[in-house]
């Protein structure tokens, strides 16, 4: 069974910058799209970035398009988000999830396909 876990979350000042890792355990990662997700209380679960199976194609909501960046490395089955300029209002608690059947381009919106889910990382944009 796939497990995922978050790490790399923690306080930043604005402008700062943060690189989160989800790694897989239990199966390789490859046979799965990635999507990061981030939630703050109250509100619903929000899409953030996308990665497909071979990592040739990405996709990123509009609010954080040109500062972060998702990646991945299948050799060492980790998942990377790499989050830059980072504002007060990427604050939230971020998530993780893989799933082989659904498509990159429509894992953003689709948050409730996901099979596999991680714990969550906190991260706080704070001066």
């Amino acid at each position: 069974q796939l497990q995922l876990v978050e790490s790399g979350g923690g306080l930043v000042q604005p402008g700062g910058s943060l690189r989160l890792a989800c790694a897989a355990s239990g199966r390789t990662l490859d046979h799965a799209a990635i999507g990061w997700f981030r939630q703050v209380p109250g509100k619903e679960r929000e899409g953030v970035s996308c990665i497909s199976k071979s990592a040739t194609s990405t996709d990123y909501s509009d609010s954080v398009k040109g500062r972060f960046t998702i990646s991945r490395d299948n050799g060492k089955n980790t998942v990377y988000l790499q989050m830059n300029s980072l504002k007060p209002e990427d604050t939230a608690v971020y998530y993780c999830a893989a799933d082989p059947t659904i498509a990159y381009y429509l894992c953003l919106l689709n948050p409730n396909r996901f099979g596999s889910w991680g714990q969550g990382t906190q991260v706080t944009v704070s001066s």
